[in-house]
């Protein structure tokens, strides 16, 4: 090789080198860390871990681009303070329940559960295919925040009582847990709701400051440990039958995100939701027998003449919501419309299904 040819190699590679350095802080700089706060202890069962899987799927499927990182309750802001931490943008994202933040919104319970409302594949097929997520959308844009479905327990337990339910009087000065709408049923009936976040029922329930508390269904429930306290265990869950969970994403850090970084956090999402879902049906089975046959819990159903009185009165708590704007109309509008439509399918499909093979096979 001539002393020219060898100078001129030299150069282009030196060139190409430069270019690299270069390059290297714009990918750099390309690169976001994104704050996750959550309503849920950090790792608690099925909630804190779901957000969680939703957190490093995002990181994963940007290949680090964008790094979520998670905070439990309390360890960036209070569990109830997550929807004005992404508002406002001292965080970029939340986990949470959309019912807890009905004191900026009544219509938000919607999104979560309301009293009589709709199962969780009936909440799915509202949101994505019946108008329910542009309901939403413009919702929660008034607080600057850009809503997904984020996971779904399922229809949840009645809850846990250190006395027996037996009739109208029994509710009567009963304080319990119990947030969202199905708190002000309550209200209602002579009982007294108290708001309380996951961390706090235990002690709440330990030290008597509450008589009973719902939580979620047999899998969380016995991992609090509510069975140490009481045993009286009530089904079903007038006050969420199927209890949507969701993301916030700032929509100022939403609107600034490539199509497809928007596209992943969409899709990371909805996989979660799926996920949750599957996941609270396959475990609350094994764990209803674990407070059953290990912990000596009584499990009891509601008397009828209670669900019944509840039942009425939900329907006026809910329909109530409707009177506080316009929005909220509309949104109450095509909720109770999605309720009818696909309640009506899933009677003739699902549970007349699920009750002909239970008859036949035991």
């Amino acid at each position: 090789m001539d002393r020219r040819s060898f100078l001129k190699k030299a150069t282009l590679a030196s060139g190409a080198a430069a270019a690299t350095t270069l390059a290297a802080p714009a990918i750099a700089q390309d690169k976001r860390t994104l704050k996750l706060v959550t309503t849920w202890p950090k790792n608690f069962p099925g909630l804190g871990t779901g957000a969680q899987r939703m957190a490093d799927r995002i990181t994963a499927m940007t290949d680090g681009r964008l790094t979520v990182k998670l905070y439990g309750a309390g360890e960036l802001v209070p569990p109830f303070e997550c929807f004005d931490a992404v508002s406002t943008g001292t965080a970029d994202m939340y986990h949470g329940a959309e019912y807890y933040w009905q004191g900026k919104h009544k219509a938000f319970n919607f999104f979560t559960a309301v009293p009589m409302g709709l199962t969780g594949n009936e909440l799915d097929a509202w949101i994505l295919n019946g108008g329910g997520q542009e309901l939403w959308d413009e919702l929660a844009a008034q607080f600057n925040i850009k809503p997904f479905m984020a996971g779904n327990t399922g229809v949840q337990m009645g809850g846990w009582f250190n006395k027996e339910i037996n009739s109208l009087e029994d509710l009567k000065g009963l304080k319990m847990r119990m947030p969202g709408l199905g708190g002000e049923v309550l209200r209602r009936m002579g009982a007294s709701a108290v708001a309380l976040p996951g961390g706090e029922i235990f002690p709440s329930l330990q030290s008597g400051a509450i008589d009973a508390t719902e939580w979620v269904g047999p899998w969380n429930d016995l991992a609090f440990g509510f069975y140490k306290i009481t045993k009286f265990y009530y089904y079903p869950g007038f006050h969420e039958p199927g209890s949507g969970l969701s993301c916030g994403v700032n929509l100022d850090l939403f609107n600034s995100l490539s199509k497809a970084d928007q596209a992943v956090v969409q899709n990371a999402c909805m996989a979660e939701n799926n996920f949750m879902y599957s996941e609270f049906n396959a475990k609350n089975g094994a764990a209803l027998e674990t407070l059953l046959n290990k912990h000596s819990v009584n499990l009891k159903q509601f008397p009828d003449e209670v669900f019944d009185a509840i039942g009425k009165v939900s329907e006026e708590v809910v329909a109530e919501v409707a009177d506080t704007d316009e929005l909220s109309k509309r949104i109450y509008d095509s909720y109770i419309t999605a309720r009818k439509n696909v309640g009506d399918w899933g009677r003739i499909a699902e549970q007349t299904y699920t009750l002909s093979r239970d008859r036949v096979l035991g």
